[in-house]
């Protein structure tokens, strides 16, 4: 029983970092109803960026440990907001109206982009951060095993659980949520209404985007390292987690993609390893299969 209980422990951290993906792949999405195969390279290039930015601060500005990781999420979130930008103008308002398979094929694109540009960035060389605030946390004890999270297991689970729970209470409140969901439902009556349907689809890739750098900030400090391919085992991940959630509510989402999480710790902690990702992905086709057969006998009926 301890045994499960360190599963579900487990399970918390990476179901937060899902949960955190889902809300702002939605917040894109809902609007766009397109797939965006580029927002796992965001969470990964910015992941990496925090990286790199924290070894260039210590080993070349001298800074320290925690000035350096600093110095990293502050070149996170800027990258974060510059390719948000681009994404926005240059990619996703000129593709809006056109064929889904365009929005696909530049996305998988800027997929490849970001994540060849962090492998030159690095020299093809994975770096490591040390291991920071690794102090276990026991929960519970029995004959000498301890269920236990370590702080920045913690930490990370905390930060995630404060963004999604302020954001999800101003997407509930704030004008921006409102519009966000009439644009959401249809662009030309929310526009006909006076909303301004680029500047809510543009504030929402920004954030969207945000959720990745913090994703993908919170996962390099944890893991120490991201790898310049990450994106696209991510990218994929996080398309189907949502798919189950539903791309219509952030918070929805999010609770999806931390069952999720949770549903993969426990595969790891009791099934073989590398037929997690095979048998998962098969477990979230079926659930959009029953989905989908529950939404058209509402239909009919």
């Amino acid at each position: 029983m301890l045994y499960f209980f360190q599963q579900v422990l487990n399970g918390l951290h990476s179901g937060a970092l899902y949960a955190l993906l889902a809300f702002g792949y939605v917040l894109t999405n809902g609007i766009l109803h397109r797939t965006n195969l580029a927002y796992g390279a965001v969470f990964a290039f910015c992941g990496h960026t925090m990286i790199l930015a924290a070894a260039f601060g210590y080993q070349a500005l001298w800074l320290t440990l925690y000035a350096s990781v600093a110095l990293g999420v502050l070149a996170a979130f800027l990258y974060a907001a510059l390719i948000s930008r681009v994404l926005s103008r240059n990619v996703f308002e000129p593709l809006a109206d056109r064929s889904p398979n365009a929005i696909v094929v530049t996305t998988l694109g800027v997929l490849l982009v970001l994540s060849e540009s962090s492998r030159i960035a690095a020299d093809t060389h994975d770096l490591w951060l040390p291991p920071m605030l690794a102090v276990p946390v026991v929960f519970a004890e029995h004959d000498g095993f301890k269920a236990t999270l370590t702080l920045i297991q913690l930490l990370d689970c905390a930060a995630v659980l404060v963004a999604i729970a302020l954001a999800a209470w101003a997407f509930a409140r704030s004008r921006f949520g409102r519009s966000w969901r009439a644009v959401s439902d249809d662009p030309r009556a929310a526009a006909m209404c006076g909303v301004d349907v680029r500047s809510v689809f543009r504030q929402a890739v920004l954030l969207g985007g945000f959720c990745a750098a913090l994703a993908g900030v919170l996962a390099g400090i944890y893991y120490g390292n991201i790898s310049f391919g990450t994106g696209l085992v991510y990218g994929l991940k996080v398309l189907f987690v949502t798919a189950v959630g539903g791309y219509l509510s952030p918070p929805r989402a999010a609770l999806g993609a931390a069952a999720f999480g949770m549903a993969e710790s426990l595969w790891a902690g009791y099934f073989p390893l590398e037929w997690r990702d095979a048998w998962m992905y098969l477990f979230l086709v079926a659930m959009l299969v029953l989905i989908g057969a529950g939404r058209d006998q509402q239909k009919i009926a």
